[in-house]
């Protein structure tokens, strides 16, 4: 594995909207926002949070790592499954809090802990004449 880098702590706001240097913003929980798209189609994937570690071993290897809240560990996404994410491109925001990762996906292809392809198979209806809030199937 590469050496993991280092990041900076958070400049100036211009500098984090418009410079070149690379500042994560973790939250105060020393995590930051990463959402997952097909490198080739743009579709959403999958939601997820990355601390510092996870974020450098992502770079380092190319392989996509996450921090899995629900255990607090350290989530190698695939090491399981077969379905390694292969980092195409990393983007961040405006003010560097949140990253758009661009993937492809191994193994049979699915991103989602049910085996689904993504994790946002349910849309959310609301019903104004009744105020009932459900969940419906939605199309992959």
């Amino acid at each position: 594995m590469n050496p993991l880098p280092v990041f900076p702590p958070p400049g100036a706001k211009r500098d984090l909207e418009e410079g070149e240097t690379f500042t994560p913003r973790f939250g105060a929980d020393g995590l930051i926002t990463a959402l997952a798209v097909d490198a080739d189609s743009g579709a959403v994937l999958m939601l997820a949070h990355m601390n510092a570690e996870s974020l450098a071993r992502t770079l380092a290897t190319g392989e996509v790592w996450y921090w899995s809240r629900s255990r607090g560990e350290l989530w190698h996404k695939g090491a399981t499954s077969g379905q390694i994410q292969t980092l195409v491109e990393m983007r961040v925001d405006c003010d560097q809090d949140a990253l758009l990762l661009r993937v492809r996906v191994g193994g049979d292809g699915g991103c989602c802990h049910t085996g689904r392809r993504d994790c946002f198979y349910r849309g959310v209806a609301y019903d104004a004449e009744s105020g009932a809030v459900t969940l419906v199937p939605r199309a992959s």
